[in-house]
């Protein structure tokens, strides 16, 4: 008989957010349980109810995890792109991919359909940090008070709806599959171009 490593909380907590995490890109938000995730990591459903308090928990632990993980290199992509390191188009694939590719865009609406509204305080509240981290450099380029707010809330929308139904959609309109990440793109560009005039 083997015995199970010992893991902190920390090392527990972190284990079970990276197979919910490896769940929800596999088969979807509806198999992130804590059974599932339990039984993913070797650990008992009473271990995840002692880090979690509920599946519930689980999710919004989830949502913040991901929030997180996405808004930092997000914010590296977008401080590289300032510093002419990097493009738009890498700022708009890593949004448009966290929502889709990472299944955050599938977690939101689970998140909706079940009535845990508030599991996503957590990717609103990170995202907002994010906005705030990046915004108090457009009053050094005399830039438009708010305008990093709207663009970021149109890049948000943007790649959630693609993630939801963007490949059917263009499909329908007989347009390219990236086309919504095109016009990201040439949003992003000329906010740029704005900020570096400014």
């Amino acid at each position: 008989m083997t015995s199970r490593k010992r893991l902190t909380p920390e090392e527990s907590r972190s284990s079970a957010l990276a197979a919910a995490r490896a769940l929800l890109i596999e088969t979807g938000p509806q198999s992130v349980t804590l059974k599932a995730v339990s039984t993913r990591i070797g650990r008992t459903h009473a271990n995840l109810l002692h880090h979690f308090g509920s599946a519930s928990g689980l999710q919004k632990a989830l949502a913040e995890h991901l929030a997180r993980s996405v808004c930092e290199t997000i914010i590296d992509a977008v401080r590289a792109s300032r510093a002419g390191l990097g493009s738009a188009r890498e700022v708009v694939d890593l949004a448009f991919d966290a929502f889709d590719r990472e299944g955050a865009g599938a977690l939101t609406s689970w998140m909706l359909l079940t009535g845990n509204e508030d599991a996503l305080d957590p990717i609103i509240s990170t995202i907002h940090d994010l906005v705030d981290e990046i915004a108090p450099d457009e009053a050094s380029h005399g830039s438009q008070p708010g305008r990093i707010h709207g663009d970021t809330l149109t890049l948000v929308l943007m790649a959630l709806g693609d993630a939801l139904i963007g490949g059917a959609l263009a499909k329908a309109l007989g347009l390219p599959r990236d086309a919504a990440r095109e016009r990201a793109t040439a949003m992003l560009e000329a906010s740029l171009a704005e900020y570096e005039q400014g």
